[in-house]
């Protein structure tokens, strides 16, 4: 009778923790009270440069909370684009509500998600950029599930974009613990990951354990991931995200005086 105790106090634990940032979120912020989504901010932030006045190629990824109690579990992230001289962004990115899931337009690029602010997870520019974009306009449409959405475990939104990512060489980002459905693999059971140096094993997104340079070490249990980033000098908590010192990604830094 000892073990079986056990075993059921190892699995209560177990979920307190996976729950606790989560629970956390809940009783910190807003999110679950967004009221209607129609009326939801979807403002630009002000974090991108103008299209109009920036003549260099630009490649960008967001995350922002996703809508409503969601965004106590997760994130929702996208990819922003601008060719070099275009006077406009597009925007790519997997949502839910469709039939063809993939939503691939002319946008502002770092527009509110539905009342949560984006966060920039990565900007390329310049020459690096140039070099990338074309595979990712490639990979965009080459989508596996153009027509399959399922918010848990995947295939979602960021299982999109860490697709996506995973197929561009040179386009390594690590993607925040917190965006559910970037370790939806489908039938794969080991890949490379979205970060470019490491490997991850996932089990179709329920449990896996993944280890890379950018996005340090993690556990997913349930589609909730936790871990640690000794690069970064940051812990990774269920629901909470990464806390760290500092990113391990890609991020345009200007030159003084420009």
């Amino acid at each position: 009778m000892i073990k079986p105790v056990k075993w059921l106090t190892a699995v209560v634990a177990s979920l307190f923790i996976l729950l606790s940032g989560p629970l956390f979120m809940a009783a910190c912020t807003s999110t679950g009270n967004a009221g209607s989504w129609r009326t939801a901010d979807r403002s630009s932030a002000g974090i991108a440069p103008s299209a109009a006045t920036t003549r260099d190629a630009i490649v960008q990824v967001y995350a922002a909370r996703a809508w409503s109690w969601r965004g106590y579990f997760a994130v929702h992230t996208w990819i922003s684009t601008k060719d070099a001289g275009a006077d406009h962004w597009y925007v790519h990115e997997v949502t839910g509500w469709r039939r063809y899931v993939i939503n691939s337009r002319p946008d502002a690029p770092d527009r509110a998600w539905y009342g949560a602010k984006p966060e920039l997870i990565a900007d390329i520019r310049g020459d690096q950029a140039e070099q990338i974009l074309p595979a990712i306009l490639a990979a965009v449409p080459a989508y596996p599930w153009p027509e399959q959405y399922e918010a848990w475990p995947g295939p979602n939104s960021n299982t999109f974009v860490a697709w996506v990512i995973r197929q561009v060489p040179g386009f390594d980002v690590a993607l925040p613990n917190n965006a559910i459905g970037k370790d939806y693999l489908g039938d794969d059971l080991v890949s490379e990951v979205p970060g470019g140096t490491g490997y991850q094993l996932s089990l179709g997104g329920y449990f896996g354990l993944l280890a890379g340079l950018r996005e340090g070490v993690e556990i997913n249990l349930l589609g909730l991931s936790l871990g640690i980033n000794p690069l970064a000098l940051g812990i990774k908590l269920p629901g909470v995200g990464e806390l760290a010192l500092r990113s391990t990604n890609p991020v345009h830094q200007p030159v003084p005086g420009s």
